[in-house]
């Protein structure tokens, strides 16, 4: 049985976009597919330890926008020092909406989301030569076009974010969101320019559990009159992790919407396991033997976007989950000369590693000399406690504020299919206006998707 499990019920929240599912195909790479997955559940009008960072290694001449990074303490004394890159909107500042966005993992880097998905930069993979010099280049399409960003490096752990103790390392679900709530606070009483700007709560991948959660705790602490009020509007989540049975069970019946399972496969699936695929009926050999071959299917699939290439190991890592090669692997220079960067997503993870790590790197982001080893994409030793198992009650009670949310997928995303993500917000059984059908949504003349 171990085999056909780790595939259906493998590592129960740690995607990894990272991804941080998590880890998703969140852009659009090539045309294809994004599933938009909208759910207004109500219409809304809608002095601090930073640092500015005027130029970066790789990036030539001066950045064409506004960076500031820092630190803001949190936890009961103090201990955990949070990481964060602030970027002002390209538009109007003092107006656009102001995003905390947080990576998945637990434990990826807010450098995932600002450089692999919706922040302004980006790595040249064409003129990265052979990886051991990254550049960087602009993201025409970054949402700091149109909104104010924070990229948080937490839960404590991850990124350059550390704890001044060894029990401020210990956290988990609920502890990472009363911290982030904490950071919140402060950031807002450091940057007050910010305070009346519509606030929304962002992530994908695991961030679909705690995202949630926290978005409940900021809207308890402004009706218990906690300080500062913030203006909390709504919250984002792209493939967001958010039930066990929902996320992995759909994983079977996306794998067969999509022709990797056929139908002799599937019907024996419906009828073995009865719908059961993460807590399987062992003594049902029929389901057993069904998910070994469902094993045996999807086992050289690229998971987390089907199309692509699944990569073979570089000979000096053996990585576990989607992201490891990008924080295990010392790359040599003969090793980056072999890598297809650009070809390959797994590999263009490596320049990220190279980039962070590097001494002058850090010293213009402002990173505190000693407080990490070596930086890691996502944290391989988070000490953290799963204690969130499920957050569709949480998007329930949301429903009954004054809040706005957007719930998009990628359409080939194995990790965190679809298919779970509608199931969940049909639960949900919000009023549905019967203008809302799902129909095309278009990119340049061509189809991209759906949307309701």
């Amino acid at each position: 049985m171990e085999p056909a499990k780790a595939t259906i019920a493998a590592s129960q929240f740690h995607h990894h976009h990272h991804h941080y599912h998590n880890t998703k195909c969140i852009k659009i790479f090539w045309g294809l597919k994004i599933l938009l997955l909208l759910t207004l559940f109500k219409q809304s009008s809608a002095a601090s330890d930073g640092n500015i960072v005027k130029s970066l290694p790789g990036f030539p001449g001066e950045l064409p926008f506004l960076l500031e990074t820092g630190y803001i303490s949190v936890g009961e004394v103090d201990e955990i020092e949070l990481f964060y890159y602030f970027i002002e909107s390209e538009g109007e500042p003092e107006d656009d909406a102001l995003v905390l966005w947080l990576t998945g993992g637990p434990g990826c880097s807010a450098l995932y989301g600002l450089m692999y998905e919706i922040g302004p930069l980006a790595f040249d993979y064409g003129r990265s030569s052979g990886g051991n010099n990254p550049v960087l280049t602009l993201n025409d399409y970054s949402w700091t076009k149109v909104a104010n960003i924070i990229f948080l490096d937490a839960p404590v752990g991850t990124g350059f974010s550390y704890a001044e103790t060894s029990h401020g390392y210990n956290t988990s679900d609920t502890k990472s969101v009363a911290d982030i709530y904490m950071f919140l606070r402060k950031w807002l009483v450091a940057h007050p320019k910010f305070r009346a700007n519509p606030l929304y709560i962002a992530g994908d991948s695991y961030s679909g559990i705690t995202v949630p959660v926290l978005v409940k705790e900021i809207s308890d602490g402004n009706e218990a009159g906690t300080l500062p009020p913030i203006n909390i509007r709504g919250y984002i989540l792209g493939n967001p992790s958010t039930d066990t049975e929902y996320d992995m069970n759909s994983r079977i019946k996306f794998s067969y919407r999509v022709g990797l399972l056929c139908d002799e496969l599937y019907q024996a699936l419906e009828l073995f396991c009865k719908g059961e695929y993460v807590h399987p009926n062992k003594s049902e050999g029929g389901c057993i033997t069904s998910l070994e071959k469902v094993d045996m299917c999807l086992k050289d699939i690229y998971a987390p976007m089907i199309l692509e290439r699944k990569c073979s190991p570089l000979s000096s890592a053996k990585p576990n989950n989607i992201l490891e090669w990008a924080s295990t692997t010392n790359l040599s220079s003969s090793d980056a000369h072999l890598l297809e960067l650009g070809h390959c997503r797994d590999y263009n993870y490596l320049l990220v590693n190279i980039w962070a790590n590097d001494e002058q790197v850090q010293e213009a982001l402002h990173v505190r000399n000693g407080t990490i080893r070596t930086w890691e994409m996502c944290s391989k030793n988070l000490a953290y406690v799963h204690d969130v198992t499920s957050s569709v009650e949480y998007h329930l009670n949301l429903t009954r504020e004054d809040l706005r949310s957007i719930i998009y997928s990628g359409d080939h995303d194995l990790l965190v299919p679809y298919v779970g993500t509608e199931e969940w917000i049909q639960s949900l059984n919000l009023t549905v206006s019967s203008d809302d059908v799902w129909r095309p949504w278009f990119l340049d003349g061509q189809v991209a998707g759906s949307a309701v």
